[in-house]
């Protein structure tokens, strides 16, 4: 077995955490891998696994020695994809990882589209709003919302969502529909948990000029299915992007407030390590997710 195969060996033991599910996937005898994984460590005069009886994971040297493996194999392959023939189409697995909301409304309807045009690229897609290390998860690009403050990653935004402030038809026949922001302040939110655990604050646009407020409220949440539903439940007002609760404010069951006082739009964008600039595989992705985000309001 040559080094890159071992490397690419051992990071599938470390991702599955079993030297059994590894051969399964690489079709490998489990003694040919217990052997090659002893050379390796050989080789290298070090610890790479801590291993027991039902699970094997990586010692201090053996994280960092699969973090550098991560890289070389990325980058082995995007080398290799950037001088195929240009009749050679992308291949191979494509981890991604997608807000759920915007997965479920924007990309996962038309994923039989991005497979007709790019069948032997392997989609891997992880749904969720936490952070991810792209990198330590081998994460090769995620579609996250809000301006991008990571400067390590590359980002291309695909979308400008319009927010509404919206509370359920029973809720406000219930509390009465505020006027005024001061009467606003009054009432009560679904409070929503961003990626950095901090709560929201509910934005507006005063004659030009942000204006930010807190509300109470009787439940936080960190799920954007979980937030429209509390506030389908009458527990408060919730803000929101409109693709998200248009079938509910068309019929009436959402009534958006202060329609006047929209805040600026939310900016969506494609975030990917500089390292995957190279990759054809995510450069198509990413070219897909731009066009059918077009539009998107």
């Amino acid at each position: 077995m040559d080094r890159l195969d071992a490397m690419h060996l051992f990071v599938r033991i470390v991702d599955l955490g079993s030297f059994t599910k590894a051969a399964d996937e690489l079709q490998l005898p489990r003694a040919s891998v217990s052997l090659a994984l002893q050379q390796l460590e050989l080789r290298l005069g070090v610890r790479l696994l801590n291993r027991t009886t039902r699970h094997v994971s990586a010692t201090l040297d053996g994280e960092a020695y699969y973090l550098r493996c991560q890289q070389i194999l990325q980058d082995v392959g995007d080398s290799e994809d950037l001088f195929r023939s240009a009749q050679l189409r992308p291949k191979g697995k494509l981890r991604v990882d997608l807000q759920g909301t915007q997965a479920l409304h924007f990309v996962l309807p038309h994923l039989g589209e991005f497979h007709a045009r790019y069948p032997d690229i392997e989609l891997e897609i992880g749904l969720g709003d936490r952070l991810v290390d792209l990198v330590r998860e081998g994460i090769d690009c995620v579609l996250r919302s809000g301006e991008p403050k990571d400067s390590s990653m590359v980002g291309r935004r695909v979308a400008l969502l319009g927010l509404v402030t919206c509370a359920s038809r029973s809720y406000l026949a219930r509390r009465g529909t505020p006027q005024t922001l001061d009467e606003f302040r009054q009432h009560d939110a679904v409070n929503y948990a961003g990626s950095s655990g901090r709560v929201l604050p509910f934005d507006f646009l005063v004659d030009g000029e942000k204006r930010s407020l807190m509300l109470r409220g009787p439940v936080t949440v960190s799920s954007a299915y979980a937030y429209s539903a509390c506030c389908l439940a009458g527990l408060g007002f919730v803000q929101v992007p409109r693709y998200h609760v248009e079938a509910q404010l068309q019929s009436g069951e959402l009534v958006e407030v202060f329609p006047e006082l929209r805040p600026a739009p939310m900016p969506v964008s494609v975030l990917y390590p500089h390292a995957r600039q190279l990759s054809s595989r995510v450069r198509v992705f990413v070219d897909w997710l731009a066009e059918r985000m077009a539009g998107a309001s």
